[in-house]
């Protein structure tokens, strides 16, 4: 009888990924898999429950981060994704600690603020985009050729 509620289960989190794909409950239909056949060849409840954990987070935690890699191989970034590396030209001084700075990316003028709070930048620096909060494009400097980043 075991047998068939590890099947149902199997069929249930089958349909849930199907109907989701998002990478979510395959791994444990992988589990709900291996406690079937175990069932089958007429195993103990604890051996199944057991192998339905082992197999469940070893499929999670052994093949998910390639699984999610591999299928966001064809993802484009879009919007603020894509700013992130970019280089940018300061247009206002940064000083973080007055709330003031700018930059010019792309045709566009974005505020903008140091990754370290007690550094300015003087316009007319180079940066690159760290990241994105919420309107402003946080930025470090990039160093001139020939210059050693300590």
């Amino acid at each position: 009888m075991n047998a068939i509620y590890w099947l149902i289960l199997f069929v249930i989190l089958l349909g849930v990924e199907i109907a989701t794909l998002g990478l979510t409950t395959i791994w444990f239909a992988g589990g709900a898999l291996a406690a079937f056949v175990a069932a089958l060849l007429g195993d103990s409840l604890w051996l199944e429950l057991i192998l339905f954990c082992i197999v469940s987070f070893l499929l999670l935690f052994g093949t998910r981060p390639a699984a999610v890699k591999w299928l966001n191989r064809d993802r484009v970034m879009t919007n603020v994704d894509s700013l992130i590396g970019q280089r940018a030209v300061v247009t206002k001084t940064i000083r973080n600690l007055q709330g003031e700075g700018e930059v010019q990316l792309n045709g566009m003028t974005w505020m903008a603020r140091s990754g370290e709070d007690s550094r300015e930048l003087e316009s007319g620096k180079v940066v690159r985009v760290l990241k994105v909060s919420g309107v402003k494009l946080i930025v470090e400097e990039v160093p001139e050729e020939g210059e050693i980043q300590s």
